[in-house]
């Protein structure tokens, strides 16, 4: 059974992208990026894309110098070179040998997504980006499961919870209050934390909330 996951990331602003610094400066989006290596000069990557926007500002404030090449309509195709190991957000993704197979913009957001080996390569991943795009946002995770069908997977940042949180959650888990019938109710599960009733359900309350947030995504789009 094929084990690989596919992952949809959003982020937001990225440090070191040429490609949604000349989105968001004209207010556009991008759908198609591509980028090749010439063999001659194996250190450096041409890339081109399809910005499409209403107007084009005279110059784009980017690092690299971005040639418009080829007009389609109200798209313009931009073509920039790079070094191969800039640390934008696509090279930190194949560094772990996962080609990104899809590019995509709106403004200043930037849309990646890629496919990972398995859970340990994507966890090793997201947790490169988070390291340097502290705004990376999971917006979608499939995993390929037997006879063809999809188990939808969500990354939950167990860092969006303080240590109190989580203290609250493993304790509780661990004695049985989620369980049914219950093994420990509320006041139980206060008195091994040493805090009131009242102080347990409001820790508890704010970590359900947080853990909702990242199970339930809506389209607020």
């Amino acid at each position: 059974m094929v084990s690989g996951i596919r992952a949809e990331i959003k982020i937001d602003d990225p440090a070191g992208c040429a490609v949604t610094a000349a989105s968001s400066a004209a207010q556009g989006r991008v759908q198609s990026v591509s980028k090749s290596a010439n063999p001659d000069a194996p250190a450096r990557v041409s890339e081109e894309f399809m910005l499409e926007a209403e107007t084009y500002p005279d110059t784009f404030d980017t690092d690299v110098e971005l040639s418009p090449v080829f007009s389609y309509g109200s798209s313009t195709v931009y073509r920039f070179s790079r070094d191969l190991d800039r640390g934008c957000p696509c090279d930190c993704i194949e560094r772990h040998d996962s080609p990104v197979i899809d590019v995509r913009t709106r403004g200043s957001s930037l849309f990646l997504t890629f496919h990972a080996t398995d859970m340990a390569s994507l966890q090793a991943i997201i947790g490169d980006l988070q390291d340097r795009y502290s705004n990376l946002d999971v917006q979608r995770l499939l995993q390929s499961q037997q006879e063809h069908s999809e188990q939808h997977l969500v990354f939950v940042d167990r860092s969006e919870l303080t240590a109190r949180q989580l203290e609250v959650l493993e304790t509780a888990h661990r004695m049985g209050y989620f369980e049914h019938p219950k093994r420990a109710n509320a006041g139980e599960v206060a008195d091994a934390l040493g805090i009131t009733g009242t102080t347990f359900t409001e820790h508890l309350a704010a970590a359900q909330t947080k853990l909702l947030d990242a199970i339930l995504q809506y389209d607020e789009s």
